[in-house]
């Protein structure tokens, strides 16, 4: 199911917030291969789930910066660094599926807000919901 894999994904960003995750560096692609693994097994996801994670994944590790503008540029009278980490990591996730796999925004607003229900604070799926409405590329 898709969305254990996006799951998946965003445990990934968030463990990435704190242990940079460089897929060019051998030592952290090998890093990156223990983390995926033991999560998607944790999610008992299916080969194809596991290959659009990994695509996912490896869409926001090759695209971080630009990821981060976009953010940035769509939130109003906030500071990037004030977001809950959860809730970054939602908006990573989701900015990267709409611009980077070309998932229809609605699509991909509706999962990252089902993750963020059962993940995050009560106020951070209308947060998250107004940023990545705003997503124009």
């Amino acid at each position: 199911m898709r969305t254990q894999a996006r799951i998946a994904v965003f445990n990934l960003i968030y463990i990435n917030f704190f242990e940079q995750i460089d897929l060019d560096n051998q030592e952290c692609e090998n890093k990156f291969k223990e983390i995926f693994s033991y999560l998607t097994d944790l999610e008992n996801l299916t080969e194809n789930d596991k290959e659009f994670a990994k695509e996912l994944f490896i869409a926001f590790c090759k695209n971080k910066d630009n990821i981060k503008n976009i953010i940035e540029n769509s939130i109003v009278n906030y500071e990037i660094d004030r977001i809950y980490k959860t809730d970054l990591a939602l908006l990573n996730m989701g900015v990267t599926e709409i611009v980077y796999l070309n998932t229809p925004k609605p699509i991909v607003i509706d999962e990252i807000l089902k993750i963020a229900k059962q993940y995050s604070t009560e106020k951070s799926a209308s947060f998250i919901n107004g940023v990545l409405a705003k997503i124009t590329f």
